[in-house]
């Protein structure tokens, strides 16, 4: 057995690439899945729940839009639609997370660069902390301007970081020191070593912004939420 295969692919210094990658964000999520919720509650201090409000209210889209949520994790997001009136299908690469879906919205085990759905089948799309763990973001990108009908919308979060310096050195510590020992209390702490090294995979926020013009929406806004700690790239499809 190699040693690129004999644990966990994504305890290592080198962040995975590639089809490693995305091998490795399913095996984490399919192993932290049981106290996912727990562990985010905790080390958001609740905050995460403020986000997801927040990206459901962005779309501002009518009531009973169809609203595909990917990466769709626990159903946290599917929640949240369903109580805004929406229509929300999940969507995750990881069985694992699927299996804990605690929404009771219609659930699709696959990957979000490849849906298997025709275009313009959706009235929008929301996405909470997955942007980092893509392969590809702007084939992602790309795969959510062809099912979105045009004048449907996408709110997409994920983590940021803060502009201010001390705020953003209070969170390096906290999210490089305090949060993977909290993992490591609670569930994995391999995986959530990885979490915070993720950032790294992120552009620029004028990057995606641009990346999401370029797959064809309009109306594209970057906001940082909580001083940073969190940004949501929200956008219209022309």
């Amino acid at each position: 057995m190699s040693a690129a295969s004999s644990g966990p692919r994504w305890d290592t210094e080198a962040l995975p690439q590639g089809e490693e990658k995305k091998q490795a964000v399913r095996e984490m999520f399919d192993a932290i899945a049981p106290r996912y919720d727990l562990v985010n509650r905790i080390m958001t201090f609740r905050l995460d729940v403020r986000w997801r409000k927040r990206a459901v209210r962005d779309l501002r889209l009518p009531a009973g839009s169809t609203v595909l949520d990917l990466a769709s994790g626990t159903g946290d997001l599917c929640i949240d639609l369903r109580a805004a009136g929406h229509e929300p299908i999940s969507i995750d690469l990881s069985y694992g997370m699927l299996a804990a879906d605690r929404s009771g919205a219609p659930r699709v085990q696959g990957d979000i660069l490849r849906m298997p759905l025709p275009e313009s089948s959706v009235d929008g799309v929301t996405c909470g902390f997955a942007l980092r763990n893509l392969v590809d973001l702007q084939s992602f990108f790309d795969e959510l301007a062809r099912v979105v009908r045009p004048g449907g919308r996408v709110s997409l979060l994920d983590v940021g970081i803060p502009k201010n310096r001390l705020i953003r050195f209070g969170n390096g510590i906290y999210f490089g020191k305090i949060v993977p020992r909290i993992g490591a209390l609670l569930s994995d702490g391999a995986a959530y070593r990885y979490l915070p090294k993720s950032v790294a995979y992120l552009p620029p926020a004028p990057e995606m912004v641009s990346m999401l013009e370029r797959a064809g929406f309009t109306h594209v806004e970057h906001a940082l939420l909580s001083g940073g700690l969190t940004q949501l790239l929200t956008g219209t499809r022309s």
